[in-house]
């Protein structure tokens, strides 16, 4: 806890310099109008690069803000948190705070501009263990850590996100194969690939700009994570739909797909490149907090308007056909052409004529 007596700038100025996301460091400069529980959980899923809002219908109409700020804070390298303007914190939202530091491991500090603490923020840590200076160079090794690490080099621009990526492995993102989840626990062996061929593996420049794609795309775990699913498996989404919690080992970097049809490959375990880890560690502790391990891991079918809608926020697509031969309007991005080619060469099977039995 820093006590800021005097509303010094020095303080302020000093905890916003210290904001460095790549570096671990994040702080939280809470907006005026910040009231409740959920708007300080939008602050922070803004700090952390993300829109605040999360799509689609919750149990209970409950938008789970804080759920997706955990798991985000869990997955990414963040290791501390500064929060400035605590004495406007009530005891409800320091302690969701303090709830927030216990289930991450972050070191929390809070910056109260007030020579005493408030009522309220002195109930909130009635039971934390928790240090008190006033001391500006102790503030200072608490924002940035001991030792204290050199103010950050400006970040490069972000390469423009305008132009569109597009990727073949999102060919099949839509199909409408019928696979289910296995009904008792499986453990599928290596994928094989023998009904497919894999997709091809992103390169290093492609992968870190898909990833700082989605993850300033969208807030919502499963969202993200699906979607950077279906780039290393070329799954469906009816396929993605199959993976629960349990489907991920983090410890031996796969993902499990169930396909007990074999419309592709069957079950099978895919291994996870180490740029996508992040967000199915997200989406894992997203789903273990909102709803345990039996429910979808990633986006579910009923998502599918959300997860192509925040693909195209992040300008990703699979491939387009050509202009002659577009179903919608210019600028539509049409996910089904793959689905339409192989319907079209179906149907362009000629039929077999019917030879006269011979006797």
């Amino acid at each position: 806890m820093v006590l800021d007596r005097h509303d010094d700038v020095l303080h302020t100025h000093t905890a916003l310099a210290a904001h460095h996301p790549p570096s671990g460091r994040i702080t939280l400069h809470p907006g005026p109008g910040t009231t409740s529980e959920t708007g300080l959980a939008h602050d922070l899923l803004a700090a952390l690069g993300k829109p605040p809002l999360l799509p689609g219908r919750f149990p209970g109409g409950r938008q789970p803000a804080w759920e997706a700020a955990t798991a985000w804070m869990t997955a990414l390298p963040v290791t501390r948190l500064t929060v400035l303007r605590a004495h406007r914190l009530t005891a409800r939202r320091t302690m969701r705070l303090l709830q927030l530091q216990a289930r991450t491991g972050i070191h929390l500090t809070l910056v109260c501009h007030r020579p005493h603490l408030p009522a309220a923020l002195h109930q909130a840590l009635w039971t934390a263990d928790y240090f008190l200076t006033a001391d500006i160079e102790a503030a200072r090794r608490h924002y940035y850590g001991t030792p204290i690490a050199e103010p950050p080099p400006p970040d490069e621009p972000a390469t423009p996100a305008s132009r569109w990526l597009t990727l073949p492995a999102l060919d099949r993102l839509v199909s409408y194969d019928s696979s289910r989840p296995c009904a008792t626990p499986c453990t599928p062996p290596p994928t094989a690939w023998r009904h497919r061929p894999p997709p091809v593996p992103l390169t290093a420049h492609t992968a870190q700009r898909v990833a700082q794609r989605l993850h300033t795309a969208t807030a919502h775990p499963r969202l993200a994570a699906a979607l950077a699913a279906a780039l290393f498996t070329g799954a469906s989404l009816q396929q993605l739909a199959t993976a629960r919690p349990r489907d991920y080992d983090d410890a031996a970097v796969t993902l499990a797909l169930h396909d007990r049809a074999r419309y592709t490959d069957g079950c099978a375990a895919h291994p996870v490149p180490p740029w996508a880890g992040v967000f199915l560690r997200a989406a894992a502790c997203f789903t273990r907090l909102l709803s345990g391990e039996d429910q979808q891991l990633l986006a579910a079918p009923g998502d599918r308007r959300h997860l192509l809608h925040m693909a195209e926020t992040a300008r990703l697509r699979p491939p387009q056909p050509p202009t002659a031969r577009r179903k919608g309007p210019a600028g539509r991005v049409e996910w089904d052409w793959r689905e339409r080619q192989e319907a079209e060469r179906y149907e362009a099977i000629p039929a077999r004529r019917a030879r006269p039995s011979q006797r």
